[in-house]
């Protein structure tokens, strides 16, 4: 995917306009920041753009593909929005290879690969209902990234990880920005922004405005 556009974008949530005309452009290869208050639509937007809620008007388009016209949802994404959910009795490779199932793209050994990157122990067979916050968060990336994706949005990536949890997945984003895709992060955290972002947008008012 070469770039994702979004031309006069509004929707609205529970009879509220969230967004109002939104512009933007995202390419491959560039991380994006976004950031707003608590309510401001992040999420809202997040959603709009993967296909997972409709829009009210405006147009959204993945290369040369319409959201919702040439195709239904966006192709060949990774996401993590909001808290991340998974069967508890399960494993984290049960849980991972059961969703790696749905699309027959990845082998047991990319799984445990990238179990491994985001810092947890491969060989972990404990149901994932006695995992930690920040073990959960975890593997929510690893579901998000594990099939290599070309637009990647990750919401608050860095919640409930300590500081070496912290370090480990900036430089882990970083890296897979060096993959030619298009990613998109939402963060409270100002050093985030900052470390990570080639590009900020801030959602203000209904309106989404480049600060860099």
């Amino acid at each position: 995917m070469e770039q994702l556009i979004v031309k006069n974008m509004s929707q609205k949530f529970k009879d509220r306009e969230l967004l109002t005309d939104v512009n933007i452009e995202l390419l491959s290869g560039k991380i994006y920041g976004l950031i707003g208050d608590n309510g401001s639509g992040k999420t809202i937007f997040m959603k709009s753009i993967l296909g997972l809620i409709p829009i009210d008007t405006g147009e959204i388009w993945l290369d040369n593909n319409k959201l919702g016209k040439d195709i239904e949802f966006a192709t060949n994404t990774g996401f993590l929005i909001e808290v991340p959910s998974f069967i508890l009795d399960y494993n984290q490779y049960q849980n991972l290879k059961l969703l790696a199932d749905i699309n027959g793209k990845i082998s047991k050994q990319d799984i445990l690969q990238v179990i491994a990157a985001v810092g947890l122990d491969p060989q972990n067979k404990e149901k994932v209902r006695n995992f930690s916050l920040g073990m959960k968060q975890r593997l929510g990336i690893a579901q998000a990234i594990m099939e290599e994706p070309e637009l990647l949005i990750l919401d608050e990536p860095m919640n409930s990880l300590d500081a070496n949890g912290v370090t480990l997945i900036r430089e882990l984003i970083l890296s897979l920005k060096k993959e030619d895709r298009i990613i998109l992060i939402t963060s409270h955290n100002s050093e985030d922004i900052e470390l990570l972002c080639d590009v900020v947008f801030e959602i203000q008012d209904g309106q989404i405005h480049q600060l860099n």
